[in-house]
């Protein structure tokens, strides 16, 4: 197990990445959480494997724990969803001394951390994720939210866990699909913030779609150093932070036009990442050879970089300008310089990015 420090002052937590950790869960929650009554919400999909050893675990711990199910999926990510869990929550006889365990994917940490920040003016939760994107990004950092119709993540605010527990043994019963998906943030910290990272990857893509757990034990650590770096100098995205939006300005947005069914978020920000990249050869702010080596690594894992059929410029720049990101109305891009060097801040003219959606050469 390799422990991660996030220093935040009083807001400060461990992430803890191994194979087996769910075998030690008791224990290393014991570590953070008081004992008592704990709601261990999941979703549809990772209950039925995992949930049992984790309640058995906590109880062993000393905790009262209950699991409470939400459906899979982006759609759970809702004010509807977020207000059955505060039924549940209330119906388990939680009180201001009770806490949240979130275990599942991005989409359960980001719902049940949004529901512990706001139950009962916040609770203290645990992450728990299963998925690699959870591990690597979205369980990390404190944002958590619910959508809206209009966008996404547009109902939220910023609730550190008590701790990650990132167990790499769960990505194997990750679906195909899921892993691939998860691979879009690996690349994302790669092009944002290390350029050695991205070439970790590029050498060892197909060991990595593998699941050799050596190298996936490593690849996690690394992301999750990389992201708690960002979040201790600027926990409430009021500048650094933001380059973690890197292609997510696009896919938000595609998500939205999709209204979250269909598209995966990983696949979007892939699709994002390129369009962003392509407007930045466009502008002159990056070499083409930028462009290419980041397309060519994402084919390599499975992901898109096509926008998808059917997408109305129009809609799309309209949604953009919806998001939370936007500024006084305009909206920010966050485009390369180089592998590893990002400039956040950037303006793209509408059209030009009407016109690139329109067509997919530079």
């Amino acid at each position: 197990m390799e422990t991660l420090e996030v220093d935040l002052k009083e807001r400060s937590y461990r992430i803890l990445v191994g194979g087996g950790l769910l075998g030690r869960i008791g224990d290393l929650v014991g570590e953070v959480l008081s004992e008592g009554r704990v709601a261990l919400v999941s979703d549809a999909n990772v209950a039925p494997v995992y949930s049992e050893v984790v309640e058995e675990g906590l109880r062993y711990g000393g905790f009262e724990p209950a699991t409470v199910v939400v459906p899979a999926g982006e759609e759970s990510k809702s004010l509807r969803v977020a207000e059955r869990l505060f039924n549940d929550f209330l119906d388990l006889g939680m009180d201001r001394r009770s806490a949240v365990v979130a275990l599942g994917g991005g989409v359960v940490g980001d719902l049940a951390g949004f529901a512990a920040a706001t139950f009962m003016r916040g609770v203290p939760y645990v992450q728990v994720p299963t998925s690699l994107i959870a591990q690597i990004d979205s369980s990390v950092g404190g944002k958590v939210a619910v959508n809206l119709e209009r966008g996404k993540n547009l109902v939220g605010a910023f609730h550190q866990p008590r701790a990650v527990i990132a167990d790499v043994s769960t990505l194997s019963t990750l679906p195909a699909g899921e892993l691939v998906s998860g691979m879009a943030e690996v690349v994302k910290h790669g092009m944002i913030m290390d350029a050695e990272l991205f070439a970790f990857v590029e050498e060892h893509c197909d060991s990595l779609m593998g699941l050799r757990q050596d190298l996936m034990s490593k690849l996690v650590a690394w992301n999750c150093r990389l992201k708690a770096t960002v979040v201790q100098r600027d926990e409430r995205e009021s500048g650094l932070r933001a380059i973690l939006n890197f292609g997510h300005t696009l896919g938000h947005a595609l998500e939205a036009v999709h209204k979250y069914a269909g598209l995966r978020h990983g696949e979007a920000v892939a699709i994002g990442m390129v369009f962003a990249s392509r407007a930045a050869v466009r502008i002159g702010m990056c070499e083409r050879e930028t462009l290419v080596r980041l397309k060519r690594l994402l084919e390599r894992v499975g992901l898109p970089t096509r926008l998808p059929e059917g997408v109305a410029p129009g809609v799309v720049v309209e949604t953009m300008h919806r998001d939370k990101k936007a500024q006084a109305g305009k909206v920010r891009w966050v485009l390369p310089r180089a592998i590893g060097d990002v400039q956040i801040g950037c303006e793209v003219p509408d059209d030009l990015v009407k016109e690139l959606l329109e067509r997919e050469v530079c």
